[in-house]
């Protein structure tokens, strides 16, 4: 893995119509982000600031803003998932600001944020290691992030347990990805611990699950 310059994220833009099949796809998850926000929840002081890297439909960031008396920040390089975003916010009568931003490149200063949370979205980065040292400099001393994302050997039994229920057609489409282009782009515990070991934040803690892995890093 190297951090020569190249594009924000691997794949196809997530932009127009391939957005909002996305958004679509994972409104069907809101317990999962439900979970995750009160986990994250857990460890916020009132008035705590808190970002989200690459929020895509902002389904977990809503829930953070309905959990918190502090401010909740997303950040997304797609101009469709912002819009898509903001839209949500608002049909979930929450404030949210949304931005466009790259991951390896965050629009803040220093020492912003209280918490970042990365879901679902730092395989797709192209400069893993920029971004993790972005996330590190927009902490404040003492602050926690927090990336939950699939990972590489994860359990073909939990795959098809994440499409029940999906309709034929779409589960086809989600298992197909997740074994094919996820899959490719995903981390092992050892990879994500070998990368975190040449970033700022030097070490973290990684929990697995049958399909993923939480990886907790404090500055």
């Amino acid at each position: 893995m190297t951090d020569a310059p190249r594009r924000p994220q691997k794949g196809l833009p997530m932009e127009g119509i391939v957005a909002t099949w996305y958004a679509r796809q994972t409104a069907r998850d809101i317990e999962e982000f439900r979970r995750a926000a009160r986990r994250i929840a857990a460890h916020l002081n009132s008035g705590a600031r808190v970002l989200e890297i690459a929020p895509g439909p902002g389904y977990l960031t809503i829930e953070l803003a309905r959990l918190t008396s502090g401010s909740v920040t997303g950040v997304d390089i797609s101009r469709s998932f912002v819009r898509i975003a903001e839209k949500n916010a608002r049909n979930a009568g929450v404030h949210v600001t949304f931005e466009i931003g790259d991951a390896a490149d965050l629009p803040f200063p220093d020492e912003q944020f209280d918490f970042v949370v990365c879901h679902a979205a730092f395989k797709n980065f192209s400069r893993p290691l920029i971004a993790l040292n972005e996330m590190h400099h927009v902490l404040k001393r003492g602050g926690t992030a927090l990336i939950i994302d699939l990972r590489k050997d994860f359990s073909p039994q939990a795959v098809r347990d994440y499409v029940r229920g999906r309709g034929i057609f779409d589960a086809f489409i989600v298992r197909t990805i997740f074994n094919t282009v996820l899959k490719k782009r995903a981390y092992t515990k050892e990879s994500m611990t070998r990368l975190v070991a040449q970033s700022r934040f030097g070490q973290g803690e990684i929990r697995l699950d049958p399909i993923g892995f939480e990886l907790w890093l404090h500055k």
